[in-house]
């Protein structure tokens, strides 16, 4: 299984490229170009074998997936809790304000280390909670205006939107495929949106929790103990 899901990346990778972005948009990253051996370690350890349930984020954090090439992937909790850590090169154009440093980025990413944080305090052990869960992105581009501001994919215009999400559309649809879960949860509203538009009407649940982002005023107020409140209203054990 995790070798038909490095397959998968690496193929939805090659058709990125054939991709053109315009302003706002100033630099494009593809950690599954230059962080490629730690995002396939994590494919590798933690993709065998059917995930119950599959939480779907949605792009790389600058100080995140950008980073380390897993999503959601705080240094500190890629390196010391999930056990990963690997050569990470660099974008070939680089925003001078958002350098990737790989796993020496000392910027800590506030989304991952709630999400990662709330699976060690939870299950302990990195294996027992991905016995039951596995971490996907929708897309795994980032994408940065000239000032280094994060743009999300939903702010693309539409003619860009249009091709790049019909590529993400068809990973993730293999890629739950791949995986057998019962349900998907899309990590905040833009993930399940795309949750629903890519597997259609199927037998797989899509649900949604809310994303970590501090830019969320509820994360802020005990994030863990809320998601897995929603967890348990979309019929997840925890």
């Amino acid at each position: 299984m995790s070798e038909e899901l490095i397959r998968i990346s690496r193929r939805l990778c090659k058709q990125l490229e054939g991709l053109n972005f315009s302003a706002p948009v100033a630099y494009v990253y593809n950690p599954l170009v230059y962080a490629r051996r730690p995002h396939e370690l994590y494919l590798t350890r933690y993709g065998s074998g059917p995930k119950p349930v599959v939480l779907l984020g949605m792009n790389p954090g600058p100080f995140g997936m950008a980073q380390t090439g897993v999503p959601f992937g705080d240094v500190c909790a890629v390196r010391d809790w999930l056990g990963i850590s690997a050569d990470v090169a660099r974008p070939l154009h680089e925003h001078p304000k958002r350098p990737v440093r790989g796993f020496s980025c000392e910027r800590r990413e506030v989304s991952g280390s709630r999400l990662w944080g709330w699976a060690e305090q939870r299950f302990g052990d990195p294996q027992r909670f991905f016995e039951q869960f596995f971490v996907v992105n929708y897309c795994p581009l980032a994408f940065m205006e000239e000032s280094g501001r994060n743009l999300t994919p939903d702010k693309l215009p539409a003619s860009e939107r249009g091709p790049l999400f019909e590529l993400c559309d068809r990973a993730l649809s293999q890629t739950i495929k791949v995986l057998e879960p019962e349900i998907v949860i899309g990590v905040g509203a833009f993930a399940e949106q795309r949750a629903r538009q890519a597997l259609g009407s199927g037998p797989i649940r899509i649900g949604t929790i809310l994303h970590p982002s501090p830019a969320s005023p509820k994360a802020n107020r005990n994030w863990a103990g809320l998601a897995e409140e929603q967890l348990r209203a979309c019929g997840v054990s925890v």
